[in-house]
């Protein structure tokens, strides 16, 4: 049977067994540094190409990372813009269109087939990824720049794209210190030095290590942290975690049984009693960007009033920082911590 013991939290023993990976999450400011001073050159190489060459025909954002600049660019972007996840090229991309790539570890074939194909149709291409890699080999022809990736981390390149395209005037305006700033400051309130009292991730690692999470964003740039987030809960629990519209998760709040607030809470029989893995109650997690769009105002006032007349434990998670950027970096960084504190506290006897 696996169990939460939440005094794993603020044990220095239980911890230690995390600090590679608590410490990965600590770094992810400096590695948005890292890697705009790794390419710095690079994106000034591709600026220059881009002036020479006049605005394109459309902007594709090929490869499995790509999603994340679609949220970012589909509402600002000047010209189309399509994000394609799957292997290859639509088969209109040519000469008079840009490609950029993301490629973290460089392995992906099917990213290193985009860069290769886009090359062969004499499209513009601008790669972020490791040089010494499969993507980063097939990075070589003459309209093609690689910014030398130093990290795996996809939302460090995602931001040194994003550098490069607003140079270019081909997406909103992107402050990479402040995305830096904003995981920094998410770093220094979620350290494991920081016990429960004070703690916000260690709190909402508590909160929902016994829910089935139902997680969701009002804006495009907090619904995709809510996905990325649901997924790193997944992983944490071994269990259910979903992220999605309103009307989707409305849904899964209604159907929850209305807690009583007379069961005993030890009788696992009760409604409101401890459950198995797959019994789980909902809880709902909401993710604060800040977004006041009257159309999110509605859907989170619906959601929160359904969780409470269902007796659903709702927890909000709020981002700091300039920018929409920022607020998503913050946004997904609270969530990967507290995933790593329910790693920490799931114990099985």
């Amino acid at each position: 049977m696996t169990w939460f013991d939440e005094s794993r939290l603020d044990d220095e023993q239980a911890l230690a067994i995390a600090d590679l990976r608590l410490r990965a999450l600590a770094e992810s400011g400096a590695r948005v540094r890292r890697e705009l001073g790794a390419t710095r050159d690079a994106v000034a190489e591709a600026v220059d190409r881009r002036d020479g060459a006049g605005r394109p025909r459309a902007v594709v954002a090929a490869g499995p990372d790509s999603r994340l600049l679609r949220v970012v660019l589909e509402p600002t972007c000047p010209v189309p813009f399509v994000a394609w996840p799957a292997p290859g090229l639509p088969g209109w991309v040519g000469s008079l269109d840009l490609v950029v790539v993301l490629a973290p570890n460089g392995g992906d074939p099917g990213a290193a087939g985009a860069v290769a194909e886009a090359g062969r149709r004499g499209a513009q291409v601008v790669v972020a990824s490791p040089a010494a890699s499969l993507v980063g080999e097939h990075a070589t022809g003459r309209d093609t720049t690689l910014l030398p990736a130093e990290t795996a981390d996809p939302l460090a390149l995602a931001v040194v794209m994003l550098t490069f395209l607003d140079q270019v005037q081909l997406g909103p305006a992107t402050d990479a210190e402040a995305v830096a700033v904003a995981l920094d400051e998410v770093a220094v309130a979620c350290s494991p030095y920081r016990d429960l009292a004070i703690n916000p991730a260690k709190a909402l690692a508590i909160a929902v290590a016994d829910t089935t999470p139902v997680v969701w964003g009002g804006s495009a740039h907090a619904a995709r942290a809510a996905r990325r987030v649901a997924e790193e809960l997944r992983r944490a629990m071994g269990r259910s975690a979903i992220a999605g519209d309103a009307e989707h998760l409305l849904p899964v709040l209604e159907a929850a049984r209305v807690r009583d607030v007379f069961a005993d809470p030890f009788d696992i029989s009760a409604a409101s009693g401890p459950r198995s893995a797959g019994e789980a109650r909902p809880g709902l997690l909401v993710l604060d960007d800040g977004d006041t769009a009257p159309l999110s105002v509605e859907q989170r006032r619906r959601l929160v009033e359904v969780a409470d007349a269902r007796g659903v434990r709702v927890e909000i998670v709020s981002s700091g920082g300039e920018g929409q950027m920022a607020r998503y970096a913050s946004l997904l960084l609270q969530g990967r911590y507290a995933a790593e504190y329910l790693r920490v506290g799931l114990v099985e006897d």
